[in-house]
């Protein structure tokens, strides 16, 4: 699957200037460690698993945890720029779940390439919604938020699928890293989210369960995209090996129009699933 040339150039001239318009995502050293490895956490955005590496940035942050056998607010161990946003060796072998959330950061774009971003990334309602004001909808007024999460495995896979109260987010229904087929559900403001598109990407792994560096990789298509059903679930192809990043944006009508026209909500989440595992 390629994208149009619009989006493409559109990416190129905001891709390093303000990382709009494409996905963020946590990225663990090593996906499936041992009980006394050390697991460095880092947050990625790019396109396609080809990205830069984001440091911590303590203003922009308003939560950053794991959650095991019990929760962990990582924000107190980390620096802010740090590149290396967390470093731990796992309590057990249980799971960690590793959960962000930023606030909302202001963007304005010219009108035509506010709408290619908006085709592009399957967003109808707010197309639609400026196709019928014509001259009048402006240039795009969007602020914008980041929601990740990540799925450093282990044996407790139900802590998984445990909600953890994002304004948006990616909810595994069954064990990610098992099993060919995975069906995920979007949750919004802790509902189920209809007709939303989602988005997978495939990479394979350097090491074992560890990924190659983001920012030398070349980038890769999408593997699949489908809408949620109303009960805001879609099962997805996930029987590859490698690292897997599920991505969702959803955008509504800002709720402060003073400074924006349009709020987006990025949602992702990332887990992997290593050769020899056994599937079912």
């Amino acid at each position: 699957m390629q994208k149009s040339g619009a989006a493409i150039a559109l990416g190129v001239l905001f891709f390093a200037s303000v990382a709009w318009g494409h996905e963020f995502w946590l990225a663990p050293s090593n996906y499936r460690p041992a009980l006394h490895d050390t697991v460095t956490i880092r947050a990625f955005i790019g396109s396609g698993f080809r990205g830069e590496v984001k440091p911590f940035a303590v203003t922009r942050t308003v939560r950053f945890g794991m959650q095991g056998a019990k929760s962990v607010d990582l924000m107190k161990a980390v620096t802010n720029g740090e590149l290396r946003w967390a470093l731990y060796i796992p309590p057990d072998q249980g799971g960690q779940l590793l959960t962000y959330q930023s606030n909302f950061t202001l963007i304005e774009l010219p009108a035509a390439r506010f709408d290619a971003y908006l085709a592009n990334e399957g967003l109808d309602a707010p197309l639609a919604a400026r196709r019928a004001l014509g001259e009048r909808a402006g240039p795009g007024r969007e602020r914008y938020a980041r929601f990740a999460k990540t799925w450093v495995a282990g044996d407790q896979v139900q802590r998984a699928s445990v909600p953890q109260g994002l304004p948006i987010e990616i909810l595994p229904l069954a064990d990610p890293v098992r099993g060919r087929r995975l069906t995920v559900q979007v949750l919004y403001v802790g509902r189920p989210l209809p007709n939303v598109l989602v988005r997978t990407w495939n990479r394979e792994l350097a090491n074992a369960a560890q990924p190659f560096d983001a920012a030398a990789r070349d980038s890769v298509a999408p593997v699949e995209q489908q809408r949620t059903a109303r009960d805001g679930r879609v099962t997805l192809d996930v029987g590859r090996d490698g690292e897997w990043l599920i991505n969702v944006v959803h955008m509504v009508p800002s709720e402060d129009r003073a400074q924006a026209d349009w709020q987006s909500l990025w949602a992702s989440f990332t887990f992997a699933r290593v050769r020899g595992a056994r599937r079912r």
